[in-house]
């Protein structure tokens, strides 16, 4: 049996019912055509396979339009919202995207490689933070790449993300004109680079209300709902309570929120708790969650942009650019106990 006819871009308009034009321009300039036409053209292209198609005929030129994304919990309430402004960028300029879920495991890390190996993909966006382990052995050459979410420790690779050290900023100085002197950062790391910005962003603003050393307690996690519930239990079992909590990220801060509550405490009454990220939960809290609005979309589509300036000029026109978060002032904040 012969094999079929290869779609062609003349069978998707004739489909569609538009020109060939409008065809193109819904492929790489989806932006610029209504959102009706859109949808009957990508139902013509669903149809025929076109796109498909056009996929295998560039793979056998030795040349991709899918970019790998590769994440380490695709479950992690800012991916989502960064993959959108990945996703829309990419698609503006006739890309698809892979995604790579590497729950975590360096070896499933190093496997995606072979998607660009294999010119399945022509770049690749990192969320992990780490280039996965034995990527030498894997490709002579680092294909064109961009951090998001979390600077890369290994690689030198360029990054888009938020701007940590400006984001805590806002919010310790929010704490200290509350009247808090006895602040506790949760979240400290020495592998999570986002995280030692956002301490670093703690002791600067510390440092310039003058705040001694004995009022700042400074304690590890690691992101997690359980890590901000454990620091506090030990808080207390130390007999070392703040007036408040600044947590590295929206999950410590639910943690410590839950850990509160348990204890029979009223937020912000008798203390005051904040986040970082502003992730959906954090405004369905009891309280609702004062903290750090993250712009995901933006983050995505100029790290999707920054990624196709070195695909076409093979170097990077910046090697960091960082986004200026807003601070989101809700009801986990108000001045301490002393003050009232």
């Amino acid at each position: 049996m012969s094999n079929p006819t290869p779609a062609t871009i003349e069978d998707v308009a004739r489909i569609a019912e538009v020109s060939i034009a409008t065809v193109s321009r819904a492929i790489h300039t989806p932006e610029k055509v209504a959102s009706s036409t859109r949808l009957k053209v990508n139902q013509a292209i669903a149809i025929t396979g076109y796109t498909t198609n056009a996929m295998a005929r560039s793979l056998r030129l030795g040349r991709s339009n899918m970019i790998l994304v590769v994440a380490p919990d695709i479950g992690d309430p800012n991916f989502s919202n960064i993959l959108v402004g990945l996703e829309n960028e990419a698609r503006a300029r006739g890309y698809g995207i892979l995604i790579g879920h590497t729950q975590n495991d360096a070896q499933r890390g190093l496997e995606y490689l072979k998607f660009l190996n294999s010119n399945q993909a022509a770049g690749l966006i990192l969320f992990t933070g780490v280039l996965p382990f034995g990527h030498q052995t894997m490709t002579a050459r680092l294909p064109p790449s961009v951090g998001v979410f979390e600077p890369v420790h290994n690689g030198g690779i360029p990054y888009v993300g938020v701007d940590d050290i400006a984001g805590a900023r806002k919010v310790v100085d929010l704490l200290l004109a509350e009247g808090h002197e006895k602040i506790a950062f949760i979240g400290d790391s020495r592998t999570r680079l986002a995280y030692s910005r956002r301490r670093e962003g703690f002791e600067a603003g510390m440092n310039a209300a003058g705040i001694r050393s004995e009022n700042r307690i400074v304690m590890p996690g690691d992101g997690t709902v359980e890590s901000g519930r454990l620091a506090l239990e030990q808080l207390f079992m130390e007999d070392r309570v703040p007036t408040a909590f600044m947590c590295v990220n929206d999950q410590t801060a639910i943690g410590v929120l839950l850990g509160l509550n348990a204890r029979g405490y009223n937020i912000p009454r008798d203390y005051s708790v904040t986040g970082f990220d502003d992730v959906p939960l954090a405004g369905f809290m009891s309280p609702p969650l004062t903290t750090i609005r993250q712009p995901r979309t933006a983050i995505g589509k100029r790290a999707m942009a920054l990624l196709f300036d070195l695909l076409a000029d093979g170097e990077p026109p910046e090697s960091e650019i960082l986004l200026v978060p807003d601070l989101v002032v809700r009801n986990s904040v108000g001045p301490p106990k002393t003050l009232r």
